[in-house]
């Protein structure tokens, strides 16, 4: 393949422009705040679901409360009517009142096992009330940080593609000269070798492999016509020759 020298020269410039454009990529991919969203969002996660947790454990207790307390009241106004017929007189018979008497005490033990219960069941239902404010100023706290992440993220975001988009432009204008047959060589050439298409031979060293070309391969490049197309050896890249080249 032939191409002016100029042209040849030209595709350092469109790789310099590529180079730019994959350090932008890569950018784009490790920006560390995607590290730190991804851990935050992990403990967001978390958080909430323990929240989840507590704020059921809450509705329970809740639950659980209330049956408590109506147990109470109907042991109660059980016990308020026994009581209410005891002292009426209208039971008259011994042995009805004795069995009175003992419903009432009956009724008065299981109060007070009722109102322990309930007790139990108030400290429980606080403990969860205290732990689902807790949990709750915790989920805002996080998400706070979730939203500083990522609006720092997307800062990050817009300057990187911004600036993609002017090397992309810049690079529009650099190929629209260029030979379409040299830059669909040296567009396949780049996909195939890691990003780099074309490398600038200097000091007899290729750019693109970092190896030094010995004798036998200068000697052929020396003697190949400025239009030529040459390829390293090594790499099989484009080999751009420069004043600079050591030929």
């Amino acid at each position: 393949m032939n191409a002016a020298p100029a042209d040849q020269i030209r595709l350092l410039d469109v790789q310099a422009l590529d180079v730019r454009l994959s350090q932008l990529a890569h950018k784009r991919r490790t920006l560390p705040e995607l590290a730190e969203i991804q851990t935050l969002e992990g403990d967001l996660t978390q958080q909430r679901d323990l929240l989840v947790a507590a704020q059921t454990e809450e509705s329970d207790t809740t639950r659980e409360q209330t049956k408590a307390e109506q147990d109470v009241d109907q042991v109660r106004q059980r016990a308020a009517r026994d009581q209410q017929r005891l002292d009426s007189g209208a039971v008259t018979s011994p042995k009805d009142l004795e069995s009175l008497q003992k419903e009432i005490a009956s009724l008065a033990k299981r109060q007070g096992d009722l109102e322990d219960v309930v007790l139990e069941v108030m400290e429980r239902r606080e403990s969860a009330q205290e732990r689902v404010a807790e949990l709750t100023e915790r989920v805002a706290s996080v998400q706070a940080k979730v939203n500083d992440a990522v609006a720092r993220r997307d800062a990050a975001y817009a300057e990187i593609d911004g600036e993609a988009d002017t090397v992309r432009k810049e690079r529009e204008l650099t190929v629209a000269d260029i030979p379409a047959d040299l830059l669909k060589l040296y567009d396949r050439l780049r996909e195939k070798h890691g990003g780099l298409g074309a490398a600038r031979l200097y000091q007899r060293r290729c750019e693109g492999c970092r190896l030094e070309l010995d004798i036998t391969e200068l000697n052929d490049v020396r003697s190949a016509p400025a239009d030529k197309v040459v390829r390293c050896e090594n790499c099989s890249r484009i080999l751009v020759r420069t004043p600079d080249s050591g030929l």
